[in-house]
């Protein structure tokens, strides 16, 4: 609401106060306002001379009141800079200059005590934001004419507000517009240059009583004005009034104390001067010096009672009124100021009469009210020799101080708590054992710092000193005094987490103590003595739920000690670690891993007995498949060779195995009889819960010394013949069977000793694999998957001894699986994962409506996609299989294509002119499927790709033989043989049939010729001229466009050639042929006379071209000198019979190139 005054703004304030009628009541007129500039003010402000307080040390030349600034009418400073003249401009300008404005105004008052009075008046109105006019008046009349006169009101036809009010002997009246209740004045004002000026404001009130403490303090003028003044505006409706004012009136009541404080050092100086006087022999005694005493004692008593009156003034004026202002700042400085009156006052101000009002403001509904009331209580707590003056405040608020703890604003909460950590220290009897363990609750606050503050109360009270063992020595040794202190700490914190019913949150109360009682958590080596100790040596061992709970006390501090403070639930900002803190915490592991390795089997050994007891009991309630896994990892962990309580562990295994193997054989002959399943549900369920721990523990260990094949496999065989065997038992059977055949294959190294064994291991295997190829066919879903994954792990398994097979001695017996095996394999994979469009992941008809299903349905489909390609990879079934894959890399590459791509790349490493004829077949086949359908005469449905899907799933096989054209030149060379042979071989040219049925096959095989050499490009087309005719080079009708794209793929080179070759194919023709009637942007064919669509300048082109290859193969650089590839004598098997599949297609989508590596 103020601004910074400016220099053309300061000419004016000469001007300020205006004389009028001196022979009446003296009135003067001080307008204050004018714009300001913040930057120039500042620019100028080490420049000004602080002397802005004697602004009026020349009004003794005037004969009336003319303005309180004459001194500034002739002053400038060099460069024609003028300095500040008014109090709050040079308050303005910094605590630099305070003392030197105070002295000058002292200075001013002395010699003109009205006008120097009138110019602190103007500061007070100044600081508060005012741009109106203040009028003064000497007060002259009778008090009822005067207080008929004190109002406060609003011209709504001017649009102004004017406040008359009496502050003696002035009358005031202060004019201001309406806007100036809008919110903006200095105190409340936003930026660096306005926050400093509330600490420069106060400031300037405490040195203004300070150096008028022993003068113009007492001259009953000054102070009577001053309180006036501020008790009317700070009772004001206008809040830039009321909130400055009051706050200049609490620190004037503040620096008065300290005033009356120098009094009382000086009166009792003064007695004790006198009563070192009265002390003397009555020779020695000098009565006009101990008069001179007496008198100077009074005066320093009358001073301190008038001061006192001056703090009453003010707290009953100004404080009573405003402590339940509606303004929360104005309560909140009230509260701040009153804490600090009681602590450096204490002898008036520390009473029940003013403790009252903290007491009260604490049920605030704002929690920055309720914040100062604690801090400032905390202060009073803090000193020891305030404590008995707060008996009664304790007796009357200790409650609602405890309440406090469970604030909604969290500062509160804590600083609530740490009052009362205070009142704890200082006055126990304060806080009942009730009270204490409702605070000791606050350890599992989800606010951390409450939190911690509270174990800080909880480690304080309970922990730092319990109570010693009886049976410790008075000689016993520093280590073993450490130990039993331990102990008795630990027994306190498990007590108090016993009896707080809260026994799932060690972790919290863990991070609550780690703070203060971090050294006591990360003893670990006292921990673990006390889980280590001889029961027969120790007369107070812990019982088993302590040591349960010690174990959990351990683990948490372990925990805390490496993540550090990260709790679910428990809020706190994010914190950036420290170096050091990242030392420590290092530090911490170093000594947590360097004592555990050596501890930690000892506890083990101790506690295995009772943790084998615990997982069979709970192995006997559970048949969880989780639960089952981390049982059987678990003693997987526990019975290896290299841990030193295996000879413990292995036995209880073995025994719980048992059990289970003669149950379940037990079970099983009174089920099968006479080759069926007669068994009950009761039974049904004891099998397969039984059947479900054996294959779990089977899939992490052997347990072939068991016989689970021979009990299990018959199983199997009752649901092959007769049926009726319940699915999950089914799927379980086939489990366990298939991990017997895994783990036979895995130790056949040391268990074939003789021919025999690996004949009934094949044997073995052989019957699995028919009972499996069976299962395929099977009802059920999930038995046909299982039966799958078993058939791919136990051929894989097998293939892979065979690789590892040390020939000098016995190994496994070669199994290969027939062609009916592999074509059941294959048709599973083409029926259960490449399943039609309703499968797809793009499509929102899905029966698995859930987006975790259709993640969980493809994840399974992915997998059984994998033990597939597995076969293949391992060579157990044949690559030309691959060929049915290949064909979905496209329509299924967001699902299965890193897999695919995956399974290409392995094949190529395996043999590459196999896995190019893999290839061929795969195009050949999309190629014949697309063909027949359009042969047919009907439009080609949906499960057939179109021309465009094969041409570019040709694109894609190009891209995958790499940027190396020389590592796959063989491989090339032949997809391009045998596309030429499969076009062109048996043609005969005849009137009905002028073109090779599958001519347009060229148009898919010219993308691969992106990818041949030059050298290898010449040979390929010489091959071409075996199959065709000068004539039909030359003849140029459509039916033969495909040859003359393919012809110009193979000679073009560069940019030319990829030009040359984009040729878009049409998905659907009416012509037998399967060329495209569109024509590449870089082939413009135009019509001529018969209608022929011709293109004579790319033709004329492909000419040039030719001619310029027949040039340069008389003279080939030597970067063209490489060995050439020669297409007669390569060495070929029978072209493979191409089987046209029937399954259905769905349209080519839009593809990510990037894809993952997969572990095939």
């Amino acid at each position: 609401m103020i601004a910074e005054p400016t220099v053309t703004s300061r000419s004016s304030v000469q001007n300020e106060n205006l004389a009028v009628d001196a022979n009446s009541s003296g009135v003067v007129n001080h307008t204050v306002g004018g714009a300001r500039n913040e930057n120039r003010q500042k620019s100028l402000r080490g420049k000004r001379r602080a002397r802005g307080g004697s602004e009026n040390a020349k009004r003794r030349h005037t004969k009336v009141t003319n303005g309180s600034l004459g001194r500034a009418q002739n002053r400038h400073l060099k460069h024609g800079d003028i300095e500040a003249v008014t109090l709050f401009e040079v308050v303005t300008m910094g605590r630099s200059a305070m003392q030197a404005v105070v002295d000058d105004w002292i200075e001013a008052y002395i010699t003109d005590r009205d006008s120097g009075l009138l110019d602190l008046i103007s500061f007070f109105i100044q600081c508060s934001g005012c741009k109106g006019l203040v009028t003064a008046e000497m007060f002259q009349s009778r008090q009822d004419d005067v207080m008929r006169k004190m109002v406060e009101e609003l011209d709504e036809g001017s649009g102004l507000q004017y406040k008359k009010f009496l502050a003696f002997p002035w009358i005031l009246t202060v004019t201001w517009p309406m806007d100036m209740d809008s919110g903006e004045y200095p105190l409340t004002m936003s930026g660096p240059y306005w926050r400093r000026f509330r600490g420069e404001f106060c400031e300037f009130v405490s040195v203004l009583v300070t150096q008028c403490q022993y003068n113009v303090i007492f001259d009953s003028y000054l102070m009577d004005t001053l309180i006036s003044l501020l008790t009317e505006l700070s009772d004001s409706r206008v809040r830039a009034f009321r909130h400055t004012c009051t706050l200049a009136a609490m620190k004037l009541l503040s620096s008065l104390i300290g005033v009356a404080l120098s009094l009382s050092v000086s009166i009792e100086n003064s007695q004790r001067l006198g009563q070192v006087e009265r002390t003397k022999t009555s020779g020695r005694r000098n009565s006009p010096r101990l008069e001179r005493i007496h008198r100077k004692t009074t005066e320093l008593q009358d001073r301190r009672v008038e001061i006192e009156n001056m703090m009453d003034a003010i707290f009953k004026g100004v404080f009573l009124k405003r402590y339940r202002d509606v303004l929360p700042e104005i309560r909140s400085m009230c509260m701040e100021e009153l804490a600090v009156w009681m602590k450096l006052y204490s002898p008036v101000f520390l009473t029940d009469s003013y403790l009252k009002y903290m007491g009260w403001m604490m049920h605030d509904k704002l929690p920055d009210v309720r914040l100062k009331c604690v801090l400032g209580l905390q202060g009073l707590y803090g000193d020891p020799l305030l404590l008995p003056k707060l008996d009664l405040f304790n007796s009357r608020f200790k409650d609602r101080m405890i309440s406090m703890t469970l604030d909604k604003d969290h500062e509160v909460a804590v600083q609530t708590l740490r009052l009362l950590i205070l009142i704890s220290q200082s006055a126990d009897e304060v806080i009942n054992p009730e009270d204490y363990k409702q605070l000791f609750q606050l350890v599992y606050s989800s606010h951390r710092p409450l939190a911690t503050t509270a174990g800080e109360l909880l480690y304080t009270r309970l922990l730092s000193s319990p109570t010693p063992a009886p049976d410790l020595r008075e000689g016993a040794s520093e280590q073993d005094t450490h130990t039993q202190l331990t102990t008795a700490r630990v027994r306190a914190l498990l007590h108090f987490y016993q009896d707080s019913e809260l026994h799932q949150h060690v972790v919290y109360l863990v991070d609550s103590l780690w703070d203060c009682a971090g050294a006591m958590l990360k003893d670990w080596s006292s921990l673990t003595s006390l889980l280590l100790q001889d029961p027969s040596t120790q007369d107070a061992d812990l019982s088993a739920g302590e040591q349960s709970l010690v174990v959990e006390l351990l683990v948490a501090s372990v925990r805390q000690a490496v993540e550090g403070p990260l709790l679910a639930g428990r809020s706190t900002c994010k914190k950036v670690v420290s170096a050091r803190e990242k030392k420590s915490q290092v530090d911490d592991c170093g000594r947590l891993t360097e004592h555990f390795l050596k501890v930690l089997p000892q506890l083990l050994i101790k506690a295995l007995s009772g943790l084998l007891a615990e997982m069979g009991a709970v192995l006997e309630l559970h048949t969880d498949p989780a639960v089952l896994e981390a049982a059987a990892r678990s003693y997987l962990s526990l019975c290896g060779e290299e841990t030193a309580w295996h000879p413990l562990a292995r036995p209880g295994r073995d025994a719980v195995v048992q059990c289970w193997a003669d149950r379940l054989a037990a079970l099983l002959g009174d089920a099968l009889q006479d080759g069926n399943f007669t068994a009950d549900e009761e039974k049904t369920g004891e099998i397969l819960s039984t059947l479900k721990k054996l294959t779990a523990f089977h899939n992490a260990q052997d347990l072939s010394r068991w016989g689970l094949y021979e009990q299990v496999f018959p199983l199997l065989s009752v649901e092959i013949i007769h049926g009726g065997l319940p699915t999950q038992l089914t799927v379980e059977a086939l489990q366990c069977v298939s991990y017997s055949v895994l783990w036979n294959l895995n130790t056949s190294r040391e268990t074939l000793t003789s021919r025999e064994k690996a004949v009934a291991q094949r044997s073995q295997m052989r019957a699995l694999c028919e009972k499996c190829l069976r299962c395929l066919s099977h009802n059920d879903q999930s038995v046909k998957e299982q039966a799958f994954l078993s058939l791919c792990d136990v051929l894989t398994a097998h293939n892979y001894q065979l690789q590892v097979w040390d020939p000098s001695s016995y190994g496994p017996l070669l199994y290969t699986p027939d062609p009916k095996l592999q074509r059941a394999l294959l048709a599973f994979i083409l029926e259960h994962v490449f399943t039609g469009a309703e499968y797809d992941s793009h499509s929102r008809g899905s029966d698995v409506e859930s987006g975790e299903g259709r993640l969980e349905e493809l994840h399974r489909r992915r997998s059984l996609l994998a033990g597939f390609c597995k076969l293949i990879v391992h060579g157990v079934l044949e690559m030309s299989m691959a060929a049915d894959l290949f064909k979905y890399y496209m329509k299924y590459y967001n699902n299965f294509g890193d897999i695919i791509k995956e399974t290409l790349s392995r094949t190529r490493q395996m043999d590459k002119i196999e896995s190019a004829r893999t290839l061929v077949l795969c195009l050949q086949q999309l190629f014949l499927r697309l063909k027949q359908e359009q042969d047919s005469g009907v439009t080609c449905s949906s499960g057939v790709q179109t021309f465009s899907s094969i041409k570019e799933l040709a694109r894609r096989f190009s891209l995958t033989f790499g940027w190396d054209q020389t590592k796959s030149r063989e491989s090339l060379t032949l997809i391009h043989r045998d596309g030429i042979e499969f076009v062109f071989q048996g043609f005969v040219q005849r009137a009905e049939k002028p073109s090779p049925p599958y001519l347009s096959y060229l148009t898919i095989l010219s993308e691969f010729s992106s990818k041949l050499l030059r050298p290898d490009k010449k040979i390929v087309y010489t091959y071409l001229q075996r199959y065709i005719s000068e004539q039909i080079i030359s003849n140029r009708e459509e039916c033969w466009l495909p040859l003359i794209y393919y012809r110009a793929s193979l000679l073009a080179t560069g940019a030319e050639g990829e030009d040359a070759v984009s040729f878009i194919s049409s998905d659907t023709l009416k012509q037998p042929s399967l060329a495209n009637r569109s024509r590449s942007p870089s082939v413009r064919h135009s019509p001529t006379a018969d209608g022929d669509m011709r293109s004579p300048s790319a033709l004329t082109s492909t000419e040039t071209k030719v001619r310029r290859l027949h040039k340069a193969s008389s003279s080939t650089s030597p970067e063209d000198r490489k060995p050439e590839v020669e297409l007669g004598p390569i060495a070929r098997e029978p072209p493979p019979t191409i089987v046209i599949s029937e399954e259905p297609f769905h349209a080519n989508e839009e593809l990510d190139v990037d894809t993952v590596e997969v572990d095939l």
